[in-house]
């Protein structure tokens, strides 16, 4: 579906982009993450022909990006742009015009699509008179109207309580079960746990992680330890083999050094304090990119 290949881009004396390549496969929902300025919009926007790369390419079920395959494509942008005075419809309809939808079609989709949304009250109502995550909602049906086989979500969960956020997730993951392709980028790692299939996590420019989220996570999730236990914490101090410790008063959290068994750590543990519960939980996405960006890999941990 998308291949970017080595794409470098730099800005007066900032490399934004060193050499970034990953794919995208038709079907899948793509994490593309990395903390704030990493250079996720930066290689968004050049995939989307909006800005040119210094080098590199970028390719569309193998030819380059052509206008008749940009009516294919829709790009949620984290910065919003909806036409405020304007009525929801007439926004719609309008935004369906720009990709060729004919308007009593982009009419009927947009009524269709603001009901799916719980909006359909709302349709002859001004943009400026909705709150921010009904915008959010009208700005993500707006990407939907023509119906496209690859969708570009930046920073889609951004200003959404809650409850309108799993209505978002649903419809992602709705829209894969109709055979669409997603590229969902963010600095949320939780959001891109329950949602992706496999992910590129960026940091200074760089890839430092890609692949199958289930085998990052086996590969790079150094599984902790939960233990709850009854005696005097600080004893736990002296164990060896941690790698990291977050100690409370009756609870601990801990991740051990390569070289050292889980069984073994309890028989150590046992010896000091009363264990009366230990878990091994998996690592978290989370944990992963923290570890990750902590380390500052230079070169590309690939798991495919």
């Amino acid at each position: 579906m998308l291949s970017v290949r080595d794409l470098t881009k730099n800005y007066l004396t900032t490399r934004a982009l060193d050499g970034v390549t990953f794919e995208v496969k038709p079907g899948e929902i793509f994490g593309l993450l990395g903390p704030n300025g990493a250079g996720k919009t930066t290689t968004i926007r050049i995939s989307l022909g909006i800005i040119e790369p210094d080098s590199g390419t970028v390719l569309f079920n193998g030819s380059e990006l052509s206008n008749e395959m940009k009516d294919s494509l829709a790009y949620l942008p984290e910065e919003r742009g909806l036409y405020r005075k304007s009525r929801v419809v007439d926004v719609l309809v309008y935004f369906g015009g720009l990709r060729n939808v004919p308007p009593v079609e982009a009419k009927k989709r947009a009524l269709h699509w603001l009901q799916r949304f719980e909006l359909s009250s709302v349709a002859n109502r001004k943009v400026d008179e909705l709150s921010k995550g009904m915008q959010q909602k009208v700005q993500f049906i707006s990407c939907l109207l023509h119906e496209p086989q690859l969708l570009i979500l930046d920073e889609p969960f951004s200003g959404l309580d809650p409850v309108n956020q799993i209505v978002l997730k649903d419809m992602i993951r709705e829209l894969k079960s109709d055979g669409r392709t997603i590229i969902f980028s963010t600095h949320q790692m939780d959001q891109a746990e329950k949602l992706c299939d496999r992910i590129c996590l960026i940091n200074k420019g760089k890839v430092v992680i890609y692949g199958e989220l289930g085998e990052v996570k086996r590969k790079y999730g150094n599984n902790s330890i939960h233990m709850e236990f009854e005696g005097d914490s600080s004893k736990l101090r002296s164990l060896t083999g941690v790698a990291a410790m977050d100690l409370y008063e009756n609870y601990a959290e801990v991740r051990l050094n390569d070289g050292l068994s889980r069984h073994e750590f309890l028989r150590q543990a046992v010896s000091l304090v009363d264990v009366t519960r230990f878990t091994v939980e998996e690592a978290s996405l989370n944990t992963i990119f923290i570890d990750a960006v902590k380390s500052d890999r230079s070169g590309v941990e690939n798991v495919d």
